[in-house]
This record gives structure tokens, sequence and C-alpha cells, in this order.
């Protein structure tokens, strides 16, 4: 299995909440839409929420400004991932939602990375 993980920062016109709100019920179902193409295994949507605890936490560790929200994109294997990065339909998906995360996603505040998971616990 190989991830991509994304963390997001909302582009500065947008509300946490609005922001929130346009990536799961806009851009979520579009994903959905284009997994074949892109041979997606799987996909989450990990939001943040505010707590009363966010400062004393961040505070504590000397942390920079908290993400809006982490986006994890998962294929079964690297040739998939790579077949649908190669694929004529997975290039058109792959800029159908570019051009959807412009509208919602500060991109040049938004590291992602490619990566493996390795349980530790759980």
């Amino acid at each position: 299995m190989i991830k991509i993980t994304f963390c997001l920062h909302r582009r500065p016109e947008l509300t946490r909440e609005g922001f929130q709100d346009y990536w799961l019920h806009k851009h979520g179902p579009l994903v959905r839409s284009v997994k074949d193409a892109l041979r997606i295994h799987r996909y989450v949507q990990v939001h943040a929420l505010a707590t009363p605890h966010d400062q004393a936490v961040s505070a504590a560790r000397g942390a920079p400004e908290s993400f809006d929200g982490i986006a994890e994109i998962y294929w079964a294997s690297s040739e998939d991932l790579a077949a649908s990065m190669a694929s004529p339909e997975g290039r058109r998906a792959g800029r159908l939602l570019l051009e959807d995360e412009r509208k919602f996603i500060d991109l040049s505040r938004s590291p992602l990375w490619f990566n493996r998971e390795y349980a530790i616990v759980g």
C-alpha cells in the first residue's frame, strides 16, 4: 500500500467551516467520481477540530500554525499509482481535481508527499 498525505491550509478568504464544508460535500464526491480512473483504493479526509486544548498542546511543543485538515489517498501498489498517472483518463482526472483544489486550498502552503504506513499500535 502506498499513499499520498496532503496537509491542507484553506484559502485566506474562507473560514475553516466553509473550507471543510466545500471539501466534504463538493470535493469529496468529485474524488469519488474519478476513483477508478486514478485507481484509488481509499480516500480519507481528516478535518481539524477546535478544542480547548489546542493552544496548550501547540505551545508546549513550539508547534507552527495547525492545518485545516489532511487528505490521504491510498493505492494498492506503486504500480497502480504509476498506471493512474500514465493513463490519459488518470491525467484528466488529476487535472480535474487540481482545478477544484485551487478553489479552496492554499496550495502554496499545503505540503504533500508519498509515503507508506507502519502501524505501531492498533
